[in-house]
C-alpha cells in the first residue's frame, strides 16, 4: 500500500469508506467510553482496593492528564510517519493497558495502568481526525464530522450505563477488560478498510524541549489542584511530600504553592520554546499561529472550558448516588441513561440543523441546553432525590452534549488548512483533555474538601461522650473513601471493615480500639444524616461550580464564526 500525501487514506470508495469510518469511530468510541465508563465503578474500585479520595481523583485524571500531555506530540509524528500506523500502535497499546487495569492488584498498579491508557488514548485520537479531515470533502465531511461526534457524544453518555452494568454484575474489573474484543475489532477493520496516509511536507523530529515542558506543566498543575488537600494549600498540612527517596525539606511552604507556581511557568516557557522553535524552522509541537483562526480559537476556548464541566459533574454525581442514595453501580447507570438518550437524540439532527442555520447555533443551543440540564440536576439534589427525578434534566443535557460535541469538532478544524490537520487535531483535542482533567481536579477538588469539613463540623455534635480519637476516625473514612464509608457506618457491624488498608486492624491504636467501644459503635448510625447533609451540600456546590464553567463557555461559543457554509466548505 502507498503512502499518499495528505489524503486518500480510506483505502476505499463508496460504502467502503464510510466502513472505513465506521472503523474509525470504534477506535474512538473506546477510549472515550474509558473515560466515563470508570466513573461508576469508582466506588466500587474504593471498597475492593482500599483506595483514598485522592487516589480515586487520580484514576480518572492520570488517564485525562497523560492524554493530554502526549497528543500534541503524538498527533504531530502521525502527520510524519503515518496516521494509520499511529491508529493501529494506539490500539495495540490500548488494549494491553486495559487488560493490566483489569488485572490490578493495588490502587497505583490500577494508575499505572491508567497511565498507559492514555498514552494509547493519545495515539488513536488525533490520528482519526487528521484521516477524517484530510479525506473528506465538502458535505461529506460536515457528515462524517457530524457522525464522529455523535460517537464522542453519544458513547460518553452510555460509558456509565455499561460501567454500572458490568460492575454490579460482573466486576470493575470487566470495565477494562470489555476493550479487548472492541480494540480488536477495530484493528480488524483498520486493517482491511483503511490505507496510510501522512503529510509529505513534515519534517520528521521530536521536540525535546517542547515535550518536556508541556508534559512538565500539566503535570506539575494538575498534582497541585488534586495533592492541595493532602500536602496544604500553603503551608505543610503534616503529611511529608517524599518521592524517589527525598523529602519536602521546607516547614514554612507546602510543595503545593511550588507545583502550581512551576507548572504555570513551564507552560509559559512552553510557548516561547515552540514560537522560537517554529521561527526557526525546526521540528516543533504546537503551531501558535493557528490560534489566527476564529473558529480554532473559540471553539477551543469554549470546548475547554465546558469539559471542565461535563466530566467534574460526571465524577462527582456517581459518588452522591452510590454513597448516600444507596444506588448500586447499575441503577447509577440507568440514572445516566437519560443523558445518553438525550445525545443520541440530538447528534443526529445536529447536522441538518446547523446546515439550516449555521454550526455556531447549534454549538450556542448546545451549551445553554447542557447549563440549563447541570442547574436543573443540581437544584434537585438532596438526600430524598430519585433517579427518575433526575432523568428530566439529564435529558435535557444530553441533548445539549449532543448538539454542541457534533459540531464542535468541525468548526475549530473549519478553517485550519488541510496540511496542518494533525496538529491542529492534536491540539484541539489536547485542549478538550486538559480541560476534563482540571474540571476532575477543581470539582473533586471542591466536592471532597466541602464534604469533608461538613461533616467534621457536624460529627462531633452528633457523637456526644465518644473520645475525640474515635470522632476524627469518622472523619478520616469519610475523606480517605472519598464518602462511601457511608453505606457501612448504616450498619455498624460492617464499620471495622470500612478502614483504609486492611481495615480496623491497620489503623493507629487509639482508633482501632474505637471498633471495640459500644458507645461508639452505637453512636456511628447517627453520623449518617450529617454525613449524608455535607455530601448533598457538597455536590451542589461542584455542580453549581460545574454549570458556571458551561455558562462561559457558552459565552465563547457566541464568538464562533457564524458562516452556516464554514463546515460544508472545508477543502472542498
Amino acid at each position: 500500500m502507498t503512502d499518499q500525501p495528505n489524503g486518500a487514506a480510506m483505502q476505499a470508495t463508496g460504502r467502503g469508506r464510510w466502513l472505513g469510518l465506521a472503523m474509525l469511530s470504534v477506535g474512538v468510541a473506546m477510549i472515550i467510553v474509558d473515560a466515563t465508563i470508570v466513573n461508576v465503578a469508582v466506588p466500587s474500585i474504593i471498597r475492593e482496593l482500599k483506595l483514598d479520595s485522592t487516589q480515586a481523583e487520580w484514576i480518572n485524571t492520570t488517564y485525562a492528564l497523560v492524554f493530554a500531555a502526549l497528543l500534541i506530540t503524538l498527533g504531530r509524528l502521525g502527520d510524519v510517519f503515518g496516521r494509520r500506523r499511529l491508529y493501529l500502535g494506539g490500539l495495540g497499546l490500548f488494549i494491553v493497558a486495559s487488560v493490566l487495569a483489569g488485572l490490578a492488584p493495588s490502587g497505583d498498579l490500577l494508575i499505572l495502568a491508567r497511565v498507559l491508557q492514555g498514552v494509547g488514548g493519545a495515539m488513536i485520537l488525533p490520528s482519526t481526525q487528521a484521516i477524517l479531515n484530510a479525506n473528506f470533502q465538502g458535505r461529506d465531511r460536515a457528515i462524517a464530522f457530524g457522525i464522529w461526534g455523535s460517537v464522542i457524544g453519544g458513547v460518553a453518555a452510555v460509558g456509565p450505563l455499561l460501567g454500572g452494568f458490568l460492575t454490579t454484575y460482573f466486576s470493575w474489573r470487566w470495565a477494562f477488560f470489555i476493550n479487548l474484543p472492541v480494540g480488536l475489532l477495530a484493528i480488524a477493520g483498520t486493517l482491511h478498510y483503511i490505507g496510510e496516509s501522512k503529510d509529505e511536507a513534515a519534517k520528521p523530529g521530536f521536540d525535546l524541549p517542547g515535550f518536556i515542558l508541556i508534559t512538565f506543566g500539566l503535570g506539575a498543575f494538575i498534582f497541585g489542584l488534586i495533592e492541595g488537600r493532602q500536602y496544604g494549600w500553603w503551608t505543610p498540612s503534616g503529611h511529608a511530600f517524599t518521592v524517589l527517596g527525598w523529602t519536602w525539606p521546607f516547614a514554612s511552604v507546602s510543595v503545593i504553592p511550588v507545583a502550581l507556581a512551576s507548572g504555570l511557568i513551564a507552560l509559559a516557557a512552553f510557548v516561547f520554546v515552540e514560537t522560537r522553535r517554529r521561527n526557526a524552522g525546526r521540528f516543533y509541537l504546537f503551531d501558535f499561529t493557528l490560534w489566527r483562526y476564529r473558529g480554532f480559537r473559540f471553539g477551543n476556548l469554549a470546548g475547554t472550558i465546558v469539559s471542565l464541566g461535563e466530566f467534574g459533574l460526571l465524577f462527582a454525581l456517581p459518588l452522591f448516588l452510590q454513597a448516600v442514595i444507596g444506588y448500586t453501580a447499575f441503577e447509577t447507570g440507568l440514572v445516566f441513561l437519560a443523558l445518553a438518550i438525550g445525545a443520541f437524540f440530538a447528534a443526529p439532527g445536529a447536522a441538518t440543523l446547523a446546515r439550516r442555520y449555521g454550526p455556531r447555533w447549534v454549538v450556542t443551543v448546545g451549551m445553554a441546553l447542557e447549563a440549563l440540564g447541570i442547574v436543573a440536576t443540581t437544584l434537585l439534589i438532596s438526600t430524598s432525590v430519585t433517579g427518575f427525578m433526575l432523568a428530566i434534566p439529564l435529558f435535557v443535557y444530553g441533548i445539549g452534549v449532543g448538539f454542541a460535541t457534533a459540531q464542535l469538532t468541525s468548526i475549530v478544524l473549519s478553517d485550519v488548512p488541510v496540511e496542518r490537520s494533525g496538529i491542529a487535531s492534536g491540539a484541539n483535542s489536547t485542549l478538550r483533555q486538559v480541560g476534563s482533567a482540571l474540571g476532575i481536579a477543581v470539582l473533586g477538588t471542591v466536592l471532597f474538601s466541602t464534604l469533608v469539613s461538613g461533616s467534621s463540623n457536624n460529627i462531633a455534635a452528633s457523637m456526644p461522650g465518644v473520645s475525640p480519637a474515635c470522632v476524627q476516625l469518622v472523619t478520616n473514612l469519610v475523606d480517605e473513601s472519598a464518602g462511601q464509608v457511608l453505606p457501612a457506618l448504616r450498619d455498624p457491624s460492617q464499620a471495622a471493615g470500612a478502614g483504609f488498608g486492611g481495615g480496623a486492624a491497620a489503623l493507629p491504636p487509639e482508633q482501632a480500639a474505637c471498633f471495640r467501644d459500644p458507645a461508639f459503635l452505637a453512636a456511628l448510625p447517627e453520623t449518617v444524616k450529617p454525613i449524608e447533609d455535607a455530601f448533598v451540600t457538597a455536590t451542589r456546590f461542584a455542580g453549581f461550580i460545574a454549570a458556571g464553567f458551561v455558562l462561559l463557555g457558552f459565552v465563547f461559543s457566541l464568538l464562533l464564526p457564524t458562516k452556516r457554509e464554514t463546515i460544508g466548505s472545508v477543502g472542498a
